[in-house]
C-alpha cells in the first residue's frame, strides 16, 4: 500500500464505528484527517486522541447533517484547519425506520434522505473547489442496492442507491482532473449501530450468509477505503466495490 503522507482527508461520521476505523486507517497511512462528527464531541475527541497517540495527525469538526446549511457549516469548520483536500470519504449515515413500506413514516423517510442522500450530495458539491487534482471521493454505500432486496430496509436502500448514481456520474465528470470516485458497499458490519440485534439466531443466520462465515468488521471496510484512497487504485473509478464477504455470491 502506498503512503498518504502529505494528503489531507475528510471522513464524515468519523467519531465511531466504520468512520472511526476509516479515519484511523488513513491517518496510519500518513494522511492528516478531519474527523467529522454530528453531536458526540467526546467520541470525536477520542478518535483524534487515538490517532495522535499513534503519531498521526487529525482534527475534529462538527456539523449536524440533515439540517439546513449542514454542508456549509462542515466546510467552514474544515477551512479553519486546512487549505485544501485530497480525500473525501462520505461515510455518515443513519438506518431509518427499519420497517416494511407500510411502517415507514414520512418524517422518518425525509430525515433518512436528508442525512444519507442530500447531505453527501452537497458536501461533495462544496468539496470540488477544495479537492486537488488527482484526489479521491469515496462513498460508503450498501450491498442492498445491488442484488439483494430487504423489505425492512426499503427506505435505507433507496437513500443509498442515490449515491451509486452520484458515484458513476461524478467519475465521468471528474476524470479529466484525475479524480477517482468510487463506492464501497458493505454488508452487515458489526458496529454499535446494530447493538442488541446481532445476537443468537440472528447473528448465526447473518454470519452464515457470507461464505467466510462471519460478519464484517469496521476494519474490513477501512482497509478497502485505504486502497481506494491510495495511488494503488489510480485506474479504478466509477466502481461499486462489494465488501459483504461474498454475501451476494
Amino acid at each position: 500500500m502506498t503512503t498518504l503522507t502529505g494528503k489531507t482527508a475528510l471522513v464524515t461520521g468519523a467519531s465511531r464505528g466504520i468512520g472511526r476505523a476509516i479515519a484511523t486507517r488513513l491517518a496510519r497511512q500518513g494522511a492528516r484527517v478531519a474527523v467529522h462528527y454530528g453531536s458526540n464531541h467526546t467520541a470525536a475527541k477520542d478518535t483524534v486522541s487515538a490517532i495522535e497517540a499513534a503519531d498521526g495527525q487529525a482534527f475534529a469538526i462538527q456539523a449536524e447533517l440533515g439540517a439546513p446549511g449542514d454542508a456549509e457549516a462542515l466546510w467552514a469548520a474544515f477551512d479553519a484547519h486546512a487549505d485544501g483536500l485530497d480525500i473525501l470519504v462520505n461515510n455518515a449515515g443513519i438506518l431509518g425506520d427499519q420497517a416494511e413500506i407500510d411502517g415507514v413514516t414520512r418524517e422518518g423517510f425525509e430525515r433518512l434522505f436528508a442525512v444519507n442522500s442530500t447531505a453527501p450530495f452537497f458536501i461533495t458539491q462544496l468539496a470540488l473547489p477544495r479537492l486537488r487534482d488527482g484526489g479521491r471521493i469515496i462513498t460508503i454505500g450498501t450491498m442492498l442496492t445491488r442484488g439483494m432486496a430487504m423489505p425492512r430496509a426499503i427506505d435505507y436502500a433507496m437513500s443509498k442507491a442515490a449515491l451509486d448514481v452520484l458515484t458513476s456520474t461524478l467519475a465521468k465528470q471528474l476524470g479529466p482532473r484525475g479524480i477517482t470516485v468510487n463506492t464501497v458497499a458493505p454488508g452487515v458490519i458489526d458496529t454499535d449501530m446494530h447493538q442488541g440485534r446481532l445476537v443468537g439466531e440472528a447473528l448465526a443466520w447473518l454470519s452464515s450468509q457470507s461464505p467466510l462465515g462471519r460478519l464484517g468488521t469496521p476494519q474490513d471496510v477501512a482497509d478497502t477505503v485505504a486502497f481506494l484512497a491510495s495511488d494503488d487504485s489510480r485506474y479504478v473509478t466509477g466502481h461499486h466495490l462489494d465488501v459483504s464477504g461474498g454475501t451476494l455470491v
